[in-house]
């Protein structure tokens, strides 16, 4: 099993989320960056949907009380174990009593841990993903408990890494698709909308990310309609809101475009002030 010493900012169990219940008002959840997360689980050798610890903006502390392999994957938090440095992107050898600790996010905004066999927290609605009213809590505390199968086999060092494309955390290009109301825009929005260089402003986390400037338009409020994680609504205010995993499952705001898996990764990435602008593709 791992301790939760210290929990960070936000730390949560992740894993890629919870299908088949939108029309009750559930949530997808699920990892922020599914990427980075799935690349954490491909290093091991997990299923891409085992669960992994989701740290944002400052990482937490942990203790082990099994042997086993981790690795971390996204954004770059100075991770330690036993305070030695350790590498992204490759299997890391964990024995009993070692303790791993991360601290403030230099790269990107949130970083992932995969453990050998995904994390083995309860599963509700066929997902181990936090969500608060779903879950007990919507994310973990100091002396939380996680679960884990203890792995033995083969438990030496490795040193080859996995190529992981770091434009995820880099990349100032968000790809779009055009939203159902984007064709009631002027010629005039639409072009300012793509070709506008935006930032994200500070308020954003894993409901949705508002962005700056504000982008004039006359278009009004729409009946509620379904939306999706990655839609991006544009108020009559001409606020810019771009829904995330954890978004509701219906809006009255016009959908003016919608991120593609990639972009809903790379803006999962994007703190307070982080450039960004929408690229359309077919």
């Amino acid at each position: 099993m791992l301790k939760v010493l210290h929990s960070g900012f936000f730390t949560s169990i992740q894993d890629c989320g919870r299908f088949g219940y939108r029309e009750y008002g559930v949530p997808v959840s699920g990892a922020m960056d599914s990427y980075s997360s799935q690349f954490a689980n491909a290093v091991l050798g997990n299923d891409a949907n085992d669960a992994v610890l989701e740290m944002t903006m400052s990482g937490g502390t942990f203790q082990f009380f099994a042997p086993t392999l981790i690795a971390v994957a996204g954004g770059f938090m100075h991770p330690k174990l036993n305070d030695k440095p350790i590498k992204h992107n490759i299997p890391i050898v964990v024995k009993a009593n070692d303790v791993l600790r991360f601290g403030f996010v230099e790269t990107g905004l949130r970083t992932y841990v995969a453990v050998k066999g995904g994390f083995k927290t309860k599963c509700v609605l066929e997902s181990r993903s936090q969500y608060k009213s779903i879950t007990n809590t919507a994310k973990l505390n100091k002396g939380d408990v996680l679960l884990y199968n203890g792995f033995n086999d083969e438990l030496k060092p490795f040193n080859a890494s996995v190529s992981y494309d770091d434009s995820v955390l880099i990349s100032q290009q968000i790809e779009v698709f055009k939203g159902p109301e984007f064709n009631r825009l002027t010629a005039i929005v639409q072009q300012r909308l793509l070709n506008t260089s935006l930032q994200v402003s500070k308020n954003h986390n894993r409901m949705a990310y508002q962005l700056v400037p504000l982008l004039v338009n006359d278009l009004q409020s729409i009946l509620t309609t379904p939306v999706l994680p990655g839609t991006v609504q544009l108020t009559p205010n001409g606020n810019l809101i771009i829904l995330m995993r954890d978004c509701q499952t219906t809006g009255g705001y016009p959908r003016v475009l919608q991120l593609t898996e990639q972009g809903i990764n790379r803006l999962s990435q994007k703190n307070s002030g982080s450039g960004l602008i929408f690229k359309l593709v077919n």
